[in-house]
C-alpha cells in the first residue's frame, strides 16, 4: 500500500489534541478554514513564484475526494479524459463515475510521456489527469515534458489535473518541476495535493485542490454536497504541518531513497526481472519476462507472504509488471525481496 511506516510527526499530533481540547469540534467553512487556505495559498506562492489567493484553494477529504469532486463537477457524460498509463487506477474509476470516457495513452519505454502520442490524444479531449511523481512508475516528469504539455493545453483548450501527492519525495538530487511553476500551464491546471504522503498523515484524510477560482466554484459545490466540511481539528494540525522545517521533510525523502537503493540492488540480481530506477515517490514498477498474468503472479506471491499489486490494475500497459512499495520498513524489504526473486528464478518462462 501507499502507506508510510513513519508516524505523523509529534508536533502535528499535539496541535490536533490542543484543538480538540479547545472545543474545535463543530462545523466550519465548507471550503476549509480561512486560515489554512491562506497558509496554503502562501505556500503555493513561495513554491511557484505566482501570486495565489485563499479563494483559489479548496480543502478536501484527502486527494481522493478532491479528484472525485473535480471529475463530477467538470466532466459531462461522453467527455474524453486523457490518462497516460500505467496510472493510478482511481483516475479511470472517477472518470467512469462522472460518465466520461478514459482515453488511455501508452508511455515511452523509459516510462516518461510519449509526447507525440499525447498530442494525438488531445484531439477532442476535455481533460488530462496525471501524477507527478508517478504512482505506479516512480518517474518524475521533467520541465521539458511539462512545457510541452503547456503548449498542447494552450492549443487545444484541454484542462490539466495534476496530482502531485509525492512532490516532496524525489531522489538523486532531482529538481522537481510543478505544474504551478510553468506559467502557461498553471492557467489551465487544477493542482491536487494531500497531507498523506509528505507528512505521514494518511489516516487524517486531508488534502486540497488549487486552481483558477472560476474552475474551483463547481468543484467546491460538489465537494460540499458529497462531503461537507473537513474536521476543524485536523485542519488545525495541518496548519502546523505547513510550518514544518524543510529539513524534516528532506530526512523522510532520504530514508525512502535509501530503501529504494536496497530494493533495486537486490532486484537487479534476478535475471528475469527488469526495473526502471524510481526517480521519486516510493514505488517500483517491476517487469518480468514470464508469460503469466500479473494477477496470478500477485496471488502466487501473496501465498508466499508478500503483498504486491498486479500491474494490470494500472491499465493495459501494466500487464507483465508488478508494483512494489518501499514505504515499508527496511526489515520487511530485506525479508520480502528474496522471496520475490526466488519465486521468479524458479518460475518457468512459459505457463
Amino acid at each position: 500500500m501507499g502507506e508510510p511506516t513513519l508516524d505523523t510527526p509529534d508536533e502535528i499530533v499535539e496541535a490536533c489534541v490542543a484543538s480538540l481540547r479547545n472545543g474545535e469540534t463543530h462545523y466550519v467553512d465548507q471550503r476549509g478554514l480561512p486560515e489554512l487556505r491562506a497558509a496554503l495559498a502562501n505556500q503555493l506562492q513561495q513554491r511557484s513564484g505566482i501570486a495565489w489567493r485563499a479563494d483559489q484553494v479548496l480543502v478536501t477529504h484527502g486527494a481522493t475526494s478532491a479528484l472525485a469532486a473535480v471529475m463530477l463537477a467538470l466532466i459531462d457524460p461522453g467527455d474524453v479524459v486523457v490518462i497516460p498509463q500505467p496510472a493510478y487506477s482511481l483516475y479511470e474509476d472517477v472518470v467512469t463515475l462522472a460518465g466520461g470516457v478514459s482515453r488511455l495513452v501508452a508511455l515511452s519505454d523509459d516510462l516518461h510521456w510519449d509526447l507525440k502520442a499525447l498530442e494525438e490524444a488531445f484531439v477532442g479531449a476535455r481533460m488530462m489527469v496525471f501524477a507527478n511523481p508517478s504512482n505506479p512508475t516512480g518517474m518524475v516528469h521533467t520541465a521539458h515534458e511539462l512545457r510541452t504539455l503547456a503548449a498542447l493545453a494552450e492549443r487545444s483548450g484541454v484542462m490539466v489535473v495534476a496530482d502531485e501527492a509525492y512532490d516532496r519525495i524525489v531522489f538523486d538530487g532531482t529538481k522537481f518541476t510543478s505544474v504551478l511553476g510553468v506559467t502557461d500551464l498553471a492557467e489551465h491546471a487544477l493542482y491536487v495535493q494531500t497531507f498523506s504522503k509528505t507528512y505521514a498523515m494518511t489516516g487524517w484524510r486531508l488534502g486540497y485542490v488549487a486552481g483558477p477560482a472560476e474552475l474551483l466554484k463547481p468543484v467546491a459545490r460538489v465537494h460540499a454536497t458529497m462531503n461537507g466540511s473537513c474536521n476543524a481539528f485536523v485542519q488545525r494540525a495541518a496548519m502546523v504541518a505547513c510550518e514544518m522545517e524543510s529539513s524534516s521533510l528532506t530526512a523522510m525523502a532520504a530514508e525512502y531513497e535509501r530503501k529504494r537503493d536496497v530494493l533495486i540492488r537486490q532486484l537487479a540480481a534476478c535475471r528475469t526481472l527488469t526495473v526502471r530506477r524510481p526517480e521519486g515517490a516510493f514505488y517500483a514498477l517491476v517487469g518480468y519476462r514470464h508469460s503469466y498474468d500479473s494477477v496470478w503472479v500477485s496471488e502466487q506471491l501473496l501465498s508466499r507472504g508478500v503483498v504486491v499489486r498486479a500491474g494490470s490494475e494500472y491499465g493495459p500497459d501494466g500487464e507483465g509488471f508488478i508494483r512494489l512499495s518501499f514505504a515499508t520498513s527496511m526489515e520487511r524489504l530485506e525479508t520480502a525481496v528474496p522471496i520475490i526473486t526466488d519465486f521468479f528464478d524458479r518460475l518457468p518462462l512459459q505457463p
